[in-house]
């Protein structure tokens, strides 16, 4: 299992795959509002997509935990 986690505090404003998705390492998964700015978030690895942890409004911290790979 690999964590995928925030790069930055900031606010949830998209969930961009769900939990069954094959993903690529450098594909966007999540996109965080930060200071106005919208700050996409990548995934390290290629994996599947065990479990997203945020939801769309929910306030994330750096080095929080957004998805976990498989």
């Amino acid at each position: 299992m690999k964590n995928v986690t925030a790069s930055m505090a900031g606010t949830v404003i998209n969930v961009l795959v769900q939990a069954g998705d094959q993903v690529n390492a450098g594909q966007d998964v999540v996109v965080l509002e930060s200071m106005k700015m919208e700050v996409p978030i990548q995934a390290e690895v290629d994996g599947k997509v065990a479990e997203v942890k945020v939801h769309v409004g929910d306030f994330v911290n750096d080095g929080d935990v957004i998805l976990v790979l498989e």
